[in-house]
């Protein structure tokens, strides 16, 4: 396999003498998608945020297409080609969804190819096209998470990170957002998730890392943490303990696709 497109080794960060991040190692190939999961506090947004250039790190190296990239400020980070979608999608709501797009693309140089790229997220995202007037302050909380992914995709990034993407959406929404990433990469952008919700992670990444309390505690395939017992039991719920094996595509299985309120069924 080639190098990594991201390589992390020994990474921490530390919010004054809480350590955040106490040692994480992660690869993240091109053309992947790879998922973090873990329970609240375990270092996800930390993660992201330290890989974004906006958190200083106080260890650690993080090397981006070969290149030492570690405590590079944030714009620095956008023009090497890493865009972030902030948990809590964090849209300007009094601008239009077109003048959100614009923003994305703060630090481009060239403008020339604006509209080319904003219609290019349209269809990504039709509803964006149908909402393009519209403030960001309208539209739904799935339609405000696609304008977030809509908005970073116009730095025109190789690496999209997205924090907690499902937070706040139906269980449909949901799939319905996570099901673009997959296009994602089919249009070559690599993705990196970090979310608490594993089914929806798991049911389209290649790869995930679990973290808990800032290390890594387990990775590997989609395949090998679904049939991990103690990922099962912890993120997985019920139905997936009483699963015997997965030998189906999470994206196919049932007990991936479900909505919650299926899951809460006894």
């Amino acid at each position: 396999m080639s190098a990594p497109l991201l390589s992390v080794r020994g990474l921490r960060a530390a919010y004054g003498r809480i350590q955040a991040l106490q040692g994480v190692d992660l690869d993240v190939h091109a053309g992947e998608i790879v998922a973090v999961i873990g329970a609240n506090g375990a270092g996800k947004t930390t993660l992201l945020r330290t890989l974004a250039g906006l958190m200083a790190p106080t260890g650690g190296r993080v090397l981006l297409d070969g290149q030492e990239v570690t405590g590079r400020p944030a714009e620095e980070i956008v023009r090497l080609g890493v865009a972030l979608v902030p948990e809590g999608r964090q849209v300007f709501y009094a601008l239009s969804v077109w003048d959100n797009l614009v923003l994305g693309a703060y630090h481009r140089r060239r403008q020339a190819d604006l509209r080319r790229d904003i219609e290019e997220v349209f269809r990504l995202f039709p509803v964006l096209a149908e909402r393009r007037r519209q403030p960001a302050g309208t539209l739904s909380g799935g339609e405000q998470q696609m304008l977030a992914i809509g908005r970073a995709l116009m730095a025109r990034p190789r690496l999209l990170m997205l924090d907690e993407p499902s937070l706040g959406l139906a269980p449909k929404v949901v799939r319905d957002v996570m099901a673009r990433l997959t296009d994602l990469r089919q249009r070559g952008v690599t993705v990196l998730v970090a979310e608490q919700h594993a089914r929806a992670a798991l049911a389209v990444a290649d790869r995930a890392y679990v973290l808990e309390r800032g290390r890594v505690a387990v990775s590997g395939s989609r395949e090998r943490l679904l049939q991990e017992p103690a990922v099962r039991a912890a993120y997985l719920g019920r139905r997936a303990l009483r699963a015997t094996a997965v030998e189906e595509s999470p994206v196919h299985d049932p007990s991936l696709a479900g909505s919650e309120e299926r899951e809460a069924t006894p």
